[in-house]
């Protein structure tokens, strides 16, 4: 039985990436004879679907600009899957982070929640970045959120849920008293590899920055030592600043661990404000067509005073370049994760979404200015899944009828520089959070890209582009 599971997860990740296959030249597969290194650089930006690229572009270009993204060499549009978790499982159709993530970092379908696992069986899916590492390369992880977050730990880590980031929520992940989930077949007793800060400590990626140190002040399963310890013990050099992180010797493993949790963000809404409900008056609520409603007042976008205190994602992506390049005549792979566009829109904050794009713009443009020295350096950038944002009219294509017309979800209306006025609405449920949305999403690739990759593909087939553009 063990068996037909395990093959049933091993044919949804061939079948994942065999269409990829067809459409690659035979030359791509050649990399493992060419001398000169190869490396691959992967950058998601969490959440960043075309609803959020257009936003950052209004807001940081202006309606006739364009970000450095649109000035990419290719454009492509990737199909984001999910599935039941169970091994015959149907097919969901919005997914989350952690098996979009497992998705480009193995090649497999997986159920939501999972990191690097199979759906119903439990299997655990050999990475793009453990692959890597057997054959030679290094490999990195720059984030902007938690390095034990989803995204981050589905490149270098296993386990059945992706809140069991330490040690300590292994047995029970709860919230307001509210039990969530749980991790004990992975603990490290019951024959697991335990929680997810463990398995980053003791992996073999070269390089790791971002947030998370609180995942990794206590003890490791089973051990005096904290986890912290764990990774130091395992040849990792820990820094939580900047300076320290940029005065590293480049010829050792790095550990940066910069906030507690997810790093503070680079812009937020005036005074704090996000998106907010309309207000309608009382004879709106007799009848539709009755009364008025008043929206929220337009609002900026300004820097956030914490912000300054941690390093960037261009700083971070600089530093893991270098490290991962310095002596290097195999090349790497390198995944970049530009985090609180999804992390800012599931609280309704556009402005937070904002800057966190433009972080990953910038990190963008040290990946490009690396390959221009480094031509054998494939550039992907990407999202993970889409996320509640939309634009719509600031003034309703209706407002001319004498009735009230205004959004069921909340709405920020945001001054842009070039003086306009920026709507938008955020009304996939009725939560304090809002909800992923089940749409393509974007890929972009460098020169290295055009020839290797179709106008529209499956997300697992990412994997196979990696995989095949370094030969593994």
């Amino acid at each position: 039985m063990l068996k037909t599971i395990l093959a049933h997860s091993l044919v949804l990740g061939i079948l994942c990436c065999n269409s990829t296959l067809a459409q690659i030249p035979a030359a791509a597969a050649d990399a493992s004879s060419d001398r000169e290194p190869r490396s691959v650089i992967l950058i998601i930006g969490d959440g960043m679907d075309d609803q959020q690229v257009t936003i950052a572009r209004n807001y940081l270009a202006g309606a006739s600009g364009h970000l450095g993204l649109d000035k990419m060499p290719l454009r492509s549009s990737s199909q984001v899957l999910s599935m039941e978790d169970r091994v015959d499982g149907g097919p969901i159709y919005v997914a989350d982070s952690a098996n979009t993530a497992t998705s480009m970092a193995t090649g497999v379908i997986t159920s939501r929640g999972r990191i690097s696992t199979s759906a119903g069986s439990d299997q655990d899916l050999p990475t793009i970045m453990e692959m890597a590492n057997s054959a030679g390369y290094k490999t990195g992880i720059v984030t902007t959120a938690s390095v034990t977050d989803a995204t981050p730990s589905a490149f270098a880590a296993h386990i059945s849920y992706r809140l069991c980031e330490n040690p300590e929520l292994m047995e029970d992940v709860s919230y307001s008293g509210i039990h969530l989930g749980e991790c004990k077949a992975d603990q490290k007793a019951n024959g697991g590899m335990g929680s997810i800060s463990e398995q980053l400590a003791n992996s073999k990626v070269d390089v790791i920055l971002g947030g998370g140190s609180k995942h990794f002040e206590m003890n490791a399963e089973s051990s005096a030592e904290s986890v912290l310890q764990l990774a130091r013990n395992n040849g990792f050099t820990s820094v939580t600043g900047t300076d320290e992180m940029l005065e590293a010797d480049h010829s050792e493993r790095l550990l940066g661990l910069f906030a507690p949790s997810t790093l503070p963000v680079r812009l937020q809404g005036e005074n704090g404000r996000g998106a907010e409900a309309p207000e309608p008056s009382i004879l709106n609520y007799i009848h539709d067509y009755l009364g008025d409603v008043e929206q929220p007042e337009p609002m900026q976008c300004e820097p956030n005073p914490e912000f300054g205190s941690i390093p960037t994602l261009r700083q971070m992506t600089d530093t893991a370049l270098t490290h991962l390049s310095y002596g290097n005549d195999r090349g790497f792979f390198l995944m970049i994760e530009s985090a609180s566009i999804d992390k800012q829109a599931h609280e309704r904050m556009p402005c937070g979404s904002i800057g966190e794009l433009e972080q990953l713009e910038e990190a963008l443009q040290s990946a490009l200015a690396f390959a221009e020295t480094h031509p054998r350096t494939l550039i992907l950038v990407t999202a993970d899944h889409g996320q509640a944002a939309q634009i719509v009219p600031d003034e309703s294509l209706f407002s001319d009828y004498p009735i009230p017309v205004y959004t069921p979800g909340m709405i920020a209306r945001i001054i842009t520089p070039e003086g306009g006025r920026l709507a938008i609405n955020y009304a996939t449920n009725n939560f304090q959070m809002g909800e992923h949305t089940g749409v393509n999403v974007p890929l972009y690739a460098n020169r290295e890209g055009l020839g290797l990759i179709p106008p529209f593909i499956q997300q697992p087939q990412i994997f196979a582009l990696s995989r095949d553009y370094l030969g593994l």
